[in-house]
């Protein structure tokens, strides 16, 4: 199970950096823009669209392995935390913040007193 789950983690940061890269290469839609004001050669403000090329498409397809990969992390880890009968992580904190409270007397928690102070002590000190 860790083999499958270090595999489909490889497969994401591959398919993550390689949309990384497509993006950054990719001609964008607003690179035209002056060129529509004065010069005439889009047609209009942000450009033609026309159809999806070679890097548009690679972008779709690494978009969507990075999607199924983040599914597929998310269903293993589920079934990791599943199978080994554990709660949530904030159950498994309060009962561990609970069980050292339980074993220690309560008495010897809280003071039951403030310690006097004698009052002639206390006069002479202020003086």
């Amino acid at each position: 199970m860790q083999v499958m789950m270090n595999l489909v983690l490889l497969v994401q940061l591959v398919s993550a950096m390689a949309m990384i890269g497509l993006v950054l290469v990719q001609h964008g839609k607003g690179a035209d823009m002056g060129a529509s004001f004065g010069g005439g050669a889009s047609g209009s403000l942000f450009g033609a669209t026309g159809s999806a090329n070679f890097l548009s498409r690679s972008t779709a397809v690494a978009a969507t392995v990075f999607f199924v990969c983040t599914l597929a992390l998310a269903y293993f880890g589920n079934i990791r935390a599943s199978s080994h009968n554990e709660s949530s992580v904030l159950e498994r904190a309060a009962a561990a913040a609970s069980a050292p409270a339980a074993s220690a007397p309560a008495a010897a928690q809280i003071p039951t007193a403030a310690p006097v102070v004698p009052v002639a002590a206390s006069a002479a000190a202020s003086k």
